[in-house]
Order: C-alpha cells, then structure tokens, then sequence
C-alpha cells in the first residue's frame, strides 16, 4: 500500500495562514486554551455585560509583543468580546444607544482607544472596519498594584449611577467609566409597570409618586400617582406622599388639608415610622414636631413612649427617656423589638443622644 502523508499539504496551509482554520474544524468539544467568562453588572435598573475570553500570559512579553501597538485588538482572545447595554448608556461622556458591541482596543504606551463596534460576531479582530463603529473613546491606562495571569474584566468604582469596566492583564488596567440617566431611565420603567397591574395597587402607585418627590422631578405627574394611589386605597402612606409633594409644588392649603387627613387615619407606628423617615432625611425638626403629635395622640404603648424617648433625649433628659424606652420594651411584642430598643437604653444610659 502506499503512505499518503499530509504534511506537505499541511506546510502550504500554514503558509497560507489557513491551518488554523482546519484546526478549528472539528465536531469535537474541548477546552479553550482561553478560556471563556462572563461579567455582568447592574446601574440601577441598566444591566451591562461582558463576553470574552481569556488568554494567559505564560512567560510572554504582552503589550508591545504579543499585542502590538497602534493596531486594533480584540480586548481578549478567540472571538469577539462583546459588551452588552440594557439601556442607552454614557461611555466617557459620550452617548452609546443599547445594544451589543464587539469590543476592541488600540493600544499605545500612554493612551488607549476603547472601540464599540456595531458588529459583535466576528473572529477577533480581523474583520474589523472603522466604518462600523458605534463609538471611540480614549482613555489612560494604569499600572495594576499586582500581575494578573490571566486576562479579565472587572466593574469598580460602583456607584448608583456609574461604574467603571476595567480590562486587567499583565500588568496592566485599562479603565472606562459607564454611566446612566438614572432617573429619566428609571421614570421610563415606572411608566412602563404602571400600564400594567401596577396601575390597580395602591403601594406601586404609591412608590412612583415617591421615586419623583425624592428626586424633586416630574411633581405634576407625580401628583396624578398620588390621587390614583389614594384613589385605590386610601392610606396614611399615600395621603402623606401627597401632602409632600403638595408641599413642594408650593400648594400649602392643600397639603395642610391634606396631611391633617392622613395625620387622622394613621395609626402609632405609621406616625412615628414617619417621624423615623424625616429625621433620616436630616428633617429633625419636622421630625420632633410629629414625635410630638404621636406622643399626644397615643400617651399608651410602645410606639408613644418611643416617641417620648426621642424626645426626651434630644432635650438632653437622658433618665427620663431611658424610664420611657423601659416602659416601651416591656410593651413590646416582640423579642426583636425589646432586643432593639434596649440597644437604645444602654445608649441612654450612657448620656448618648439616640437621635444623633
């Protein structure tokens, strides 16, 4: 018989750059040399992905060697990574619609340009056109306190309206900063719900009116979730959010009117539960004046002589309002609340002013 062998056919590939094409094709499924990830982070309501995989250094002179500079590379290995935006996004400043992007970057010694491409399906780089480009930003990178061997992607500096992706490899980090319109993104979604079942439950009513008085935006609208709120139930809850709001488009008659209903209705815990909310507003103030109404509407129970006791201790009477918070944690019902106000009583007991 005669030997056939390959090799040469398998040279001229090589040469041609295509042996690693015949390599690929296989219907068997083994590991990745890099090896794939996921990395997915959350902006308020703003999910943000990363796809990638992950290469190792082994040894290998990276940046400058392995990964050229001034020529596009796949932030990565194999094929595309992709970054992946729930919602229209800020990168840099700069506006990015939703979407999934193939990333890539063009490294240099001091400054590095972090592309999203409109198309996320290619191998690496190679098909790369600057004509597809969604965006460029240019950012700095930065010297990583220790070698990572391995290439990822990571979200720091978390804050409620931004992060930053970071690529991480070697030695070093190469940082943008992501952002979001949180409360326009956030009012679209409430929007959204409200057409929904949301639109027949008091309390989702309720927590939109309270989303725009917090933010002190869209008050008209918000007024509307308030009525519609109290409409399907009314409540302390939703008639004080009114009040609120009311109060901040300057209508005072109205919120005056307003509050003394809810202020009718309510019971101990949603009065001083309210007072609990101003004072962590720094409203102390607006916060005694209701510790007041509690204590003089309900002389009896946990909820009165805790309202005694905040009062009492930001007078500076500290034994009286330990004497109170005594009488409050035999009143109360349960061991998690008796545990609780005695934190407060071992406070009082040491001059400490529980409402600081």
């Amino acid at each position: 018989m005669k030997t056939i062998t390959l090799k040469p056919f398998v040279l001229c590939l090589a040469m041609l750059g295509l042996a690693g094409a015949v390599s690929a094709q296989t219907d068997l499924n083994l590991p990745d040399v890099s090896q794939p990830a996921e990395v997915k982070q959350r902006i308020a309501l703003t999910d943000i992905t990363v796809k990638y995989h992950r290469p190792l250094v082994k040894g290998r002179k990276i940046w400058g060697g392995l990964v050229p500079y001034g020529k596009v590379w796949r932030a990565g290995a194999n094929e595309n990574t992709t970054i992946e935006f729930s919602d229209p996004v800020s990168v840099e400043g700069q506006l990015l619609a939703k979407g999934i992007y193939g990333l890539h970057m063009i490294p240099n010694p001091d400054s590095w340009t972090v592309i999203f491409s409109k198309t996320n399906t290619a191998w690496g780089s190679y098909s790369y056109k600057q004509d597809e480009d969604a965006l460029r930003v240019n950012v700095k990178p930065k010297p990583l306190a220790e070698q990572k061997e391995a290439l990822e992607f990571e979200f720091d500096d978390l804050k409620p309206d931004s992060t930053t992706v970071m690529l991480k490899w070697e030695k070093l980090g190469v940082p943008f900063t992501v952002s979001i319109n949180d409360a326009d993104q956030t009012l679209q979604n409430i929007r959204a719900q409200l057409k929904g079942r949301g639109q027949f439950s008091w309390q989702a009513l309720d927590e939109a009116a309270q989303f725009c008085l917090n933010r002190k935006i869209d008050l008209d609208e918000a007024l509307g979730w308030a009525d519609a709120s109290i409409q399907n139930e009314e409540r302390f809850d939703n008639l004080s959010t009114k009040a609120d709001i009311l109060k901040v488009l300057n209508r005072p008659d109205e919120a005056k009117a307003t509050w003394n209903h809810a202020v009718e209705i309510a019971t101990a815990q949603q009065l001083y539960s309210y007072g609990r909310r101003l004072q962590n507003q720094k409203q102390d103030a607006q916060a005694m004046e209701i510790f007041q109404q509690v204590a003089k509407r309900f002389p009896q129970g946990v909820y009165g002589d805790l309202a005694k006791v905040r009062i009492k201790s930001a007078a500076g009477d500290f034994a009286g309002a330990a004497n109170d918070a005594k009488q409050a944690q035999a009143a109360a019902p349960t061991d998690a609340q008796k545990q609780s106000i005695k934190a407060l009583i071992d406070r009082l007991e040491a001059k400490q002013d529980i409402n600081k």
